[in-house]
Protein backbone atom coordinates (compact mmCIF):
# COMPACT_ATOMS: atom_id res chain seq x y z
CA UNK A 1 0.00 0.00 0.00
CA UNK A 2 1.36 3.42 -0.93
CA UNK A 3 1.80 5.88 1.89
CA UNK A 4 -0.19 9.08 1.69
CA UNK A 5 2.02 11.97 0.73
CA UNK A 6 2.23 14.77 3.32
CA UNK A 7 1.63 18.30 2.19
CA UNK A 8 4.17 19.59 4.73
CA UNK A 9 6.51 18.19 7.40
CA UNK A 10 4.99 16.79 10.58
CA UNK A 11 5.91 19.41 13.14
CA UNK A 12 6.09 18.70 16.88
CA UNK A 13 2.94 19.51 18.81
CA UNK A 14 5.00 21.68 21.14
CA UNK A 15 6.13 23.81 18.21
CA UNK A 16 2.59 24.36 17.00
CA UNK A 17 1.44 25.14 20.54
CA UNK A 18 4.18 27.76 20.94
CA UNK A 19 3.20 29.40 17.65
CA UNK A 20 -0.44 29.49 18.69
CA UNK A 21 0.52 31.05 22.02
CA UNK A 22 2.54 33.80 20.38
CA UNK A 23 -0.16 34.47 17.80
CA UNK A 24 -2.63 34.94 20.65
CA UNK A 25 -0.24 37.29 22.44
CA UNK A 26 0.33 39.32 19.28
CA UNK A 27 -3.43 39.70 18.88
CA UNK A 28 -3.61 41.02 22.45
CA UNK A 29 -0.77 43.46 21.73
CA UNK A 30 -2.62 44.82 18.70
CA UNK A 31 -5.73 45.41 20.80
CA UNK A 32 -3.67 47.06 23.55
CA UNK A 33 -1.96 49.37 21.05
CA UNK A 34 -5.30 50.27 19.52
CA UNK A 35 -6.78 51.33 22.86
CA UNK A 36 -3.72 52.67 24.69
CA UNK A 37 -1.05 53.45 22.13
CA UNK A 38 -3.07 55.63 19.78
CA UNK A 39 -2.61 58.73 21.94
CA UNK A 40 0.23 59.90 19.75
CA UNK A 41 0.80 63.56 19.08
CA UNK A 42 -0.80 64.80 15.89
CA UNK A 43 2.36 66.85 15.49
CA UNK A 44 4.43 63.67 15.29
CA UNK A 45 2.44 62.43 12.32
CA UNK A 46 2.85 65.78 10.60
CA UNK A 47 6.56 66.01 11.38
CA UNK A 48 7.21 62.49 10.08
CA UNK A 49 5.44 63.36 6.84
CA UNK A 50 7.63 66.44 6.57
CA UNK A 51 10.87 64.52 7.15
CA UNK A 52 9.81 61.79 4.76
CA UNK A 53 9.14 64.26 1.95
CA UNK A 54 12.44 66.05 2.53
CA UNK A 55 14.41 62.80 2.69
CA UNK A 56 12.83 60.86 -0.16
CA UNK A 57 11.84 63.41 -2.78
CA UNK A 58 15.50 64.36 -3.24
CA UNK A 59 17.42 62.09 -5.66
CA UNK A 60 19.75 59.71 -3.83
CA UNK A 61 23.20 61.09 -3.14
CA UNK A 62 22.25 64.71 -3.86
CA UNK A 63 21.69 67.52 -1.42
CA UNK A 64 19.32 69.23 -3.83
CA UNK A 65 17.53 68.44 -7.06
CA UNK A 66 17.31 70.38 -10.29
CA UNK A 67 13.53 70.29 -10.16
CA UNK A 68 11.80 69.47 -6.88
CA UNK A 69 8.13 68.68 -6.57
CA UNK A 70 5.87 71.34 -5.13
CA UNK A 71 5.49 69.18 -2.03
CA UNK A 72 9.17 69.68 -1.24
CA UNK A 73 8.87 73.47 -1.19
CA UNK A 74 5.68 73.21 0.85
CA UNK A 75 7.52 71.16 3.49
CA UNK A 76 10.38 73.66 3.59
CA UNK A 77 7.84 76.41 4.19
CA UNK A 78 6.18 74.35 6.94
CA UNK A 79 9.48 73.67 8.70
CA UNK A 80 10.54 77.32 8.45
CA UNK A 81 7.30 78.37 10.11
CA UNK A 82 7.72 76.26 13.24
CA UNK A 83 8.11 78.08 16.56
CA UNK A 84 11.03 77.34 18.86
CA UNK A 85 9.13 74.81 20.95
CA UNK A 86 7.79 73.09 17.86
CA UNK A 87 11.26 72.97 16.29
CA UNK A 88 12.65 71.32 19.44
CA UNK A 89 9.87 68.72 19.26
CA UNK A 90 10.63 68.21 15.57
CA UNK A 91 14.35 67.70 16.21
CA UNK A 92 13.65 65.33 19.10
CA UNK A 93 11.62 63.20 16.71
CA UNK A 94 14.35 63.35 14.07
CA UNK A 95 16.80 62.19 16.73
CA UNK A 96 14.55 59.25 17.65
CA UNK A 97 14.58 58.24 13.98
CA UNK A 98 18.36 58.79 13.60
CA UNK A 99 17.95 61.23 10.70
CA UNK A 100 18.91 64.54 12.34
CA UNK A 101 22.06 65.20 10.32
CA UNK A 102 20.65 64.03 7.00
CA UNK A 103 17.47 66.07 7.37
CA UNK A 104 19.30 69.25 8.39
CA UNK A 105 21.85 68.90 5.59
CA UNK A 106 19.08 68.62 3.00
CA UNK A 107 17.34 71.70 4.42
CA UNK A 108 20.58 73.69 4.53
CA UNK A 109 21.36 72.79 0.91
CA UNK A 110 17.90 73.63 -0.38
CA UNK A 111 16.23 76.27 1.77
CA UNK A 112 18.27 79.34 0.67
CA UNK A 113 17.27 78.93 -2.97
CA UNK A 114 13.63 79.17 -1.88
CA UNK A 115 14.24 82.18 0.33
CA UNK A 116 14.08 80.35 3.67
CA UNK A 117 17.47 81.42 5.03
CA UNK A 118 16.32 81.82 8.63
CA UNK A 119 15.74 78.09 9.11
CA UNK A 120 19.33 77.40 8.01
CA UNK A 121 20.66 79.58 10.82
CA UNK A 122 18.25 78.08 13.37
CA UNK A 123 19.40 74.55 12.55
CA UNK A 124 23.14 75.24 12.68
CA UNK A 125 23.53 74.88 16.46
CA UNK A 126 21.56 71.59 16.71
CA UNK A 127 23.61 70.22 13.80
CA UNK A 128 26.91 71.20 15.43
CA UNK A 129 25.88 69.60 18.74
CA UNK A 130 24.89 66.35 17.03
CA UNK A 131 28.05 66.19 14.95
CA UNK A 132 30.16 66.74 18.07
CA UNK A 133 28.37 63.82 19.77
CA UNK A 134 28.99 61.63 16.73
CA UNK A 135 32.70 62.56 16.55
CA UNK A 136 33.18 61.55 20.18
CA UNK A 137 31.31 58.27 19.67
CA UNK A 138 33.39 57.39 16.59
CA UNK A 139 36.62 58.02 18.49
CA UNK A 140 35.57 55.56 21.20
CA UNK A 141 34.18 53.08 18.68
CA UNK A 142 37.50 53.00 16.83
CA UNK A 143 39.44 52.37 20.06
CA UNK A 144 37.01 49.63 21.14
CA UNK A 145 37.35 47.81 17.82
CA UNK A 146 41.13 48.01 17.95
CA UNK A 147 41.34 46.71 21.53
CA UNK A 148 38.97 43.81 20.88
CA UNK A 149 40.93 42.76 17.78
CA UNK A 150 44.21 42.96 19.72
CA UNK A 151 42.71 40.67 22.36
CA UNK A 152 41.84 38.04 19.75
CA UNK A 153 38.13 38.93 19.60
CA UNK A 154 37.13 39.61 15.97
CA UNK A 155 34.54 42.39 15.96
CA UNK A 156 31.99 43.80 13.51
CA UNK A 157 30.09 47.06 13.99
CA UNK A 158 26.43 46.29 13.32
CA UNK A 159 23.55 48.75 12.78
CA UNK A 160 25.18 51.87 14.26
CA UNK A 161 27.18 52.96 11.19
CA UNK A 162 24.36 52.10 8.78
CA UNK A 163 22.95 55.57 9.50
CA UNK A 164 26.02 57.59 8.53
CA UNK A 165 26.30 60.63 8.54
CA UNK A 166 23.90 60.07 11.44
CA UNK A 167 24.65 57.60 14.22
CA UNK A 168 22.45 55.34 16.31
CA UNK A 169 21.63 55.96 19.95
CA UNK A 170 23.76 52.95 20.98
CA UNK A 171 26.95 51.46 19.60
CA UNK A 172 26.21 47.90 18.51
CA UNK A 173 28.88 45.24 18.03
CA UNK A 174 29.12 41.57 17.21
CA UNK A 175 32.14 39.51 18.27
CA UNK A 176 32.94 35.84 17.87
CA UNK A 177 35.45 36.06 20.70
CA UNK A 178 35.26 34.54 24.16
CA UNK A 179 32.73 36.39 26.31
CA UNK A 180 35.07 36.60 29.31
CA UNK A 181 37.77 38.16 27.17
CA UNK A 182 35.29 40.61 25.64
CA UNK A 183 34.07 41.69 29.07
CA UNK A 184 37.64 41.97 30.34
CA UNK A 185 38.61 44.27 27.46
CA UNK A 186 35.75 46.66 28.21
CA UNK A 187 36.50 46.72 31.93
CA UNK A 188 40.30 46.87 31.86
CA UNK A 189 40.83 49.10 28.81
CA UNK A 190 37.89 51.47 29.19
CA UNK A 191 36.81 51.27 32.83
CA UNK A 192 33.39 50.15 31.64
CA UNK A 193 30.54 49.21 33.94
CA UNK A 194 28.32 46.28 33.01
CA UNK A 195 24.62 47.10 32.76
CA UNK A 196 22.24 44.53 34.32
CA UNK A 197 21.28 41.83 31.82
CA UNK A 198 17.61 41.31 31.04
CA UNK A 199 16.19 37.83 30.45
CA UNK A 200 16.32 38.53 26.73
CA UNK A 201 19.94 39.69 26.95
CA UNK A 202 20.94 36.42 28.61
CA UNK A 203 19.24 34.36 25.92
CA UNK A 204 20.75 36.48 23.15
CA UNK A 205 24.22 36.33 24.76
CA UNK A 206 24.69 40.08 24.71
CA UNK A 207 26.05 42.61 27.19
CA UNK A 208 25.67 46.38 27.56
CA UNK A 209 28.58 48.52 28.74
CA UNK A 210 28.65 52.07 30.05
CA UNK A 211 31.99 53.77 29.41
CA UNK A 212 33.16 56.99 31.12
CA UNK A 213 33.26 59.84 28.61
CA UNK A 214 30.92 58.10 26.15
CA UNK A 215 27.26 59.10 26.19
CA UNK A 216 26.11 56.01 24.28
CA UNK A 217 25.81 52.51 25.68
CA UNK A 218 27.86 49.88 23.87
CA UNK A 219 25.90 46.68 23.18
CA UNK A 220 27.96 43.63 22.25
CA UNK A 221 26.49 40.40 20.89
CA UNK A 222 28.87 37.49 21.47
CA UNK A 223 28.88 34.33 19.31
CA UNK A 224 25.18 34.51 18.39
CA UNK A 225 22.58 36.86 16.93
CA UNK A 226 18.79 36.96 17.19
CA UNK A 227 16.26 37.71 19.89
CA UNK A 228 16.95 34.43 21.70
CA UNK A 229 20.45 33.73 20.38
CA UNK A 230 19.01 31.36 17.78
CA UNK A 231 21.08 32.75 14.88
CA UNK A 232 24.38 30.83 14.86
CA UNK A 233 24.87 30.24 11.11
CA UNK A 234 23.90 33.83 10.29
CA UNK A 235 26.35 35.20 12.88
CA UNK A 236 29.17 33.13 11.35
CA UNK A 237 28.25 34.28 7.85
CA UNK A 238 28.13 37.92 8.95
CA UNK A 239 31.68 37.74 10.26
CA UNK A 240 33.08 35.81 7.27
CA UNK A 241 31.65 38.29 4.78
CA UNK A 242 32.37 41.50 6.69
CA UNK A 243 33.97 44.38 4.84
CA UNK A 244 35.72 47.59 5.91
CA UNK A 245 34.25 51.06 5.69
CA UNK A 246 36.11 54.38 5.95
CA UNK A 247 34.24 56.96 8.01
CA UNK A 248 35.57 60.30 9.31
CA UNK A 249 39.19 59.17 9.10
CA UNK A 250 38.60 55.79 10.75
CA UNK A 251 38.32 52.33 9.22
CA UNK A 252 35.64 50.10 10.70
CA UNK A 253 34.71 46.43 10.11
CA UNK A 254 31.04 46.32 9.08
CA UNK A 255 28.66 43.73 7.61
CA UNK A 256 28.32 43.34 3.85
CA UNK A 257 25.19 45.05 2.47
CA UNK A 258 23.25 41.76 2.38
CA UNK A 259 23.88 41.02 6.07
CA UNK A 260 23.09 44.64 6.93
CA UNK A 261 19.61 44.10 5.53
CA UNK A 262 19.15 40.77 7.32
CA UNK A 263 20.24 42.23 10.67
CA UNK A 264 17.77 45.10 10.17
CA UNK A 265 15.09 42.54 9.39
CA UNK A 266 15.75 40.63 12.61
CA UNK A 267 15.39 43.85 14.57
CA UNK A 268 12.37 45.31 12.79
CA UNK A 269 10.32 42.35 11.53
CA UNK A 270 11.02 39.78 14.25
CA UNK A 271 11.44 41.85 17.39
CA UNK A 272 10.18 45.44 17.51
CA UNK A 273 7.59 45.43 14.69
CA UNK A 274 8.21 49.11 14.09
CA UNK A 275 10.49 51.14 11.84
CA UNK A 276 12.53 54.28 12.12
CA UNK A 277 12.96 56.55 9.12
CA UNK A 278 16.65 55.68 9.17
CA UNK A 279 15.81 52.05 8.36
CA UNK A 280 13.94 53.15 5.26
CA UNK A 281 16.64 55.62 4.18
CA UNK A 282 19.48 53.15 4.76
CA UNK A 283 17.95 50.27 2.81
CA UNK A 284 16.62 52.51 0.05
CA UNK A 285 20.13 53.88 -0.51
CA UNK A 286 21.60 50.37 -0.73
CA UNK A 287 18.99 49.42 -3.33
CA UNK A 288 19.33 52.64 -5.32
CA UNK A 289 23.10 52.28 -5.41
CA UNK A 290 22.75 48.68 -6.62
CA UNK A 291 24.89 47.54 -3.70
CA UNK A 292 22.78 44.43 -3.01
CA UNK A 293 23.50 41.01 -4.51
CA UNK A 294 20.07 39.40 -4.25
CA UNK A 295 21.39 35.86 -4.56
CA UNK A 296 23.70 36.47 -1.57
CA UNK A 297 20.86 38.19 0.26
CA UNK A 298 18.66 35.11 -0.20
CA UNK A 299 21.45 32.84 1.08
CA UNK A 300 21.98 35.02 4.11
CA UNK A 301 18.26 35.26 4.88
CA UNK A 302 17.79 31.52 4.45
CA UNK A 303 20.65 30.82 6.85
CA UNK A 304 18.50 32.52 9.47
CA UNK A 305 15.14 31.26 8.17
CA UNK A 306 13.94 34.86 7.69
CA UNK A 307 13.59 35.26 3.90
CA UNK A 308 9.85 36.17 4.08
CA UNK A 309 10.71 38.89 6.60
CA UNK A 310 13.52 40.24 4.43
CA UNK A 311 11.28 40.33 1.35
CA UNK A 312 8.52 42.06 3.33
CA UNK A 313 10.91 44.69 4.67
CA UNK A 314 12.21 45.47 1.17
CA UNK A 315 8.70 45.89 -0.23
CA UNK A 316 7.66 48.12 2.69
CA UNK A 317 10.73 50.31 2.17
CA UNK A 318 10.14 50.72 -1.56
CA UNK A 319 6.43 51.44 -1.12
CA UNK A 320 7.10 53.99 1.62
CA UNK A 321 9.73 55.83 -0.44
CA UNK A 322 7.42 55.99 -3.45
CA UNK A 323 4.55 57.33 -1.32
CA UNK A 324 6.65 60.40 -0.48
CA UNK A 325 7.78 61.23 -3.98
CA UNK A 326 10.91 59.09 -4.09
CA UNK A 327 12.28 57.63 -7.30
CA UNK A 328 10.82 54.16 -7.95
CA UNK A 329 12.95 51.25 -6.76
CA UNK A 330 12.42 48.00 -8.63
CA UNK A 331 12.70 44.67 -6.81
CA UNK A 332 13.19 41.16 -8.26
CA UNK A 333 10.05 39.09 -8.80
CA UNK A 334 11.12 36.57 -6.15
CA UNK A 335 11.17 39.31 -3.52
CA UNK A 336 7.69 40.50 -4.49
CA UNK A 337 6.31 36.95 -4.40
CA UNK A 338 7.78 36.25 -0.96
CA UNK A 339 6.65 39.46 0.76
CA UNK A 340 3.82 39.14 3.30
CA UNK A 341 2.84 42.81 3.45
CA UNK A 342 3.51 46.21 1.87
CA UNK A 343 4.04 49.84 2.78
CA UNK A 344 0.37 50.68 2.46
CA UNK A 345 -0.30 48.92 5.76
CA UNK A 346 2.19 50.95 7.80
CA UNK A 347 0.86 53.48 10.31
CA UNK A 348 2.24 55.90 12.90
CA UNK A 349 1.86 54.98 16.55
CA UNK A 350 3.91 56.12 19.55
CA UNK A 351 6.17 58.17 17.24
CA UNK A 352 7.32 55.25 15.05
CA UNK A 353 6.16 53.60 11.81
CA UNK A 354 4.47 50.30 12.57
CA UNK A 355 3.11 47.25 10.77
CA UNK A 356 0.02 45.34 11.93
CA UNK A 357 1.05 42.56 14.29
CA UNK A 358 -1.83 40.44 13.02
CA UNK A 359 -1.45 38.80 10.61
CA UNK A 360 1.97 40.01 9.43
CA UNK A 361 4.14 39.53 12.54
CA UNK A 362 2.38 36.34 13.57
CA UNK A 363 2.77 34.84 10.10
CA UNK A 364 6.49 35.67 9.93
CA UNK A 365 7.16 34.05 13.29
CA UNK A 366 5.16 30.99 12.29
CA UNK A 367 7.06 30.61 9.00
CA UNK A 368 10.39 30.99 10.79
CA UNK A 369 9.49 28.29 13.32
CA UNK A 370 8.27 25.91 10.64
CA UNK A 371 11.39 26.35 8.52
CA UNK A 372 13.72 25.85 11.48
CA UNK A 373 11.78 22.73 12.47
CA UNK A 374 11.94 21.38 8.91
CA UNK A 375 15.72 21.94 8.86
CA UNK A 376 16.10 19.92 12.05
CA UNK A 377 17.70 22.84 13.93
CA UNK A 378 16.82 21.65 17.42
CA UNK A 379 18.86 24.33 19.19
CA UNK A 380 17.25 27.16 17.23
CA UNK A 381 13.80 25.65 17.67
CA UNK A 382 14.18 25.33 21.43
CA UNK A 383 15.44 28.88 21.78
CA UNK A 384 12.73 30.41 19.61
CA UNK A 385 10.10 28.42 21.51
CA UNK A 386 11.01 30.54 24.57
CA UNK A 387 9.95 33.71 22.74
CA UNK A 388 6.22 33.53 23.61
CA UNK A 389 6.97 33.32 27.34
CA UNK A 390 9.49 36.16 27.09
CA UNK A 391 7.12 38.30 25.04
CA UNK A 392 4.26 37.61 27.44
CA UNK A 393 6.35 38.71 30.43
CA UNK A 394 7.42 41.87 28.61
CA UNK A 395 3.84 42.64 27.57
CA UNK A 396 2.49 42.19 31.10
CA UNK A 397 5.34 44.24 32.52
CA UNK A 398 4.64 47.02 30.04
CA UNK A 399 0.93 47.06 30.89
CA UNK A 400 1.68 47.23 34.63
CA UNK A 401 4.64 49.60 34.72
CA UNK A 402 4.90 51.20 31.28
CA UNK A 403 8.29 49.54 30.76
CA UNK A 404 9.60 46.13 29.72
CA UNK A 405 13.04 46.87 31.20
CA UNK A 406 14.67 43.81 32.71
CA UNK A 407 12.75 41.43 30.47
CA UNK A 408 12.94 42.19 26.75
Amino acid sequence: MKKARRSRPDYPNATLAQMAALNNLISQCDKFMATNGSQHSANQVRYLANMSTLLFSVPAGKGHAVSKPAAFEEELRFLSGLGEGQLREYLDLADAHHVTVRTIQIVQASAPSYGYRDIVDRLQVPLSIEQKRIQNALKFLNMICQELEKAGCPVTVIKSLDHWPDLGGDLDLYSSGDKDVVISVFKSRFGAELEPQSWGDRLANKWNFRIPGLAELVECHVKWLGQTGEQVALASRLEKRRITRDIAGYTFPVPAPEERIVVSTLQRMYRHFYFRLCDVVNIANLLRNQAVDFSELKKSADSGSVWPGVATLLVIVCDYVASYGGEPIHLPADVLRSARSNGKRTFVNQKFLRIPMVPEAAELYTKQMLRISAQGDVRGLLRLSLLPALATAAFVGYKLTGSDKGIW
